[in-house]
């Protein structure tokens, strides 16, 4: 019945592939991020890092002692750009 729960909706990520993970040695928090792809859709793990992490210590992993490395946005924004110190045609 755990290939059925979704732990992460954003990838679709379940319990059965967490298991799997740790089976094959993912024993902390960022190697099982990485593994099964938990936390990296649009909610970049707001709803669903606690609950892996849950899973994981249940499963025999280390617990997380702080939340997993988080990543730039999807599409990254210049720096100038968000100073207005470049000319954007599609600006309001």
């Amino acid at each position: 019945m755990s290939d059925k729960i979704i732990m992460c909706r954003c990838e679709d990520v379940t319990r059965h592939q967490l298991e799997e993970a740790v089976a094959r040695g993912h024993r902390d928090i960022e190697s099982l991020k990485r593994f099964t792809g938990f936390g990296t859709g649009w909610c970049q793990g707001k709803q669903c890092a606690a609950l892996c992490a849950r899973v994981l210590v249940e499963l025999g992993g280390e617990p997380p002692e702080a939340p997993f490395t988080p990543r730039p946005p999807v599409h990254p924004i210049p720096l100038a750009h968000l100073a207005r110190l470049t000319e954007d045609p599609e600006a309001p």
